[in-house]
């Protein structure tokens, strides 16, 4: 009998180191998961939500990353909360992130901080694909300053992955000129001199240095810019630099315009943006 029962051990031992062995392999289908608030820095700002879904592979599985607005200032990733299972819907089988960064508040974070953090971001994603089991075909997805800093990135660094497409929703594209020709009262000089550190007569370089369309090339990503015409924040003046920025390297890119919106919209509006997003990054990302 103890023979047996030995035996017995012996077989669900074996059993079990094999069935680990193919999870290690990766073999196995992936299961959805999700994980709030992982640190991929030091600072107690940086940390990013991961919805990554079921049967993904490290070559099929696309991703896209999400980064809010709140003039470098303000708000975090919950702003996009909302819109994961959007994505999700019209996206299947893309793993989502959506990220946090720090602040420029209280005389503290001056630009680069935030452009460094999503590079630092960017650069964790990439540095475990092989665990999470998805691709290096990543998607930037930004509003306002958060559109801005996706640009940013996807423009001006190819390391350490080449970004596939920026979905740009109202984002800044030349700060020297966001700074000499403000949308309104709302937008005022200062406050972009506030989050800087400088202005554009005592830092020029900082200034063209966090300007993404200074770096747009032929090799830039296709970009799909969604701007209202009647922003107070962000000029629309800015997304048709960007445009025509685009359109002269013969970058890939739409520009969708909404009259009479305002900085953001619900409803009809945005129900359109998602459909032409989702037809957008399935026509140039693959």
């Amino acid at each position: 009998m103890k023979i047996l029962l030995f035996i017995t051990l012996l077989i669900f031992v074996i059993s079990s180191c094999q069935k680990e062995n193919i999870v290690d392999s990766g073999t196995t289908t992936a299961v959805e998961k999700t994980e709030l608030n992982l640190t991929y820095g030091t600072d107690p700002a940086q940390k990013m939500d991961i919805y990554l879904p079921s049967g993904r592979t490290s070559s099929s599985t696309k991703v896209i990353i999400l980064i809010h607005g709140g003039a470098w200032t303000q708000q975090d990733k919950t702003d996009f909360t909302p819109y994961v299972d959007t994505l999700k819907l019209r996206l299947p089988g893309f793993a989502i992130f959506n990220i946090n960064y720090r602040l420029a508040t209280g005389a503290i974070n001056f630009f680069p901080t935030q452009e460094n953090d999503v590079k630092t971001a960017i650069g964790f994603i990439f540095s475990r694909t092989d665990e999470y089991r998805i691709s290096q075909k990543f998607v930037l997805l930004g509003a306002s300053a958060g559109a801005h800093l996706s640009m940013l990135q996807a423009y001006k660094y190819t390391n350490p992955v080449i970004i596939k497409a920026v979905v740009d929703f109202f984002g800044p594209a030349d700060i020297t000129d966001m700074y000499n020709n403000p949308a309104s009262i709302l937008a005022p000089p200062a406050a972009i001199a506030a989050v800087v550190g400088a202005t554009p007569a005592s830092n020029p370089a900082l200034y063209q240095q966090s300007s993404p369309i200074n770096f747009v090339t032929t090799q830039s990503p296709p970009t799909i810019i969604l701007q209202g015409g009647a922003d107070v924040l962000v000029s629309p003046s800015q997304s048709v630099a960007l445009h025509t920025k685009l359109q002269t390297m013969g970058v890939v890119n739409q520009y969708v315009f909404y009259p009479t919106e305002n900085h953001g919209w619900v409803g009809a509006d945005l129900t359109d943006s998602f459909d032409k997003i989702q037809a957008f990054l399935t026509a140039n990302v693959n």
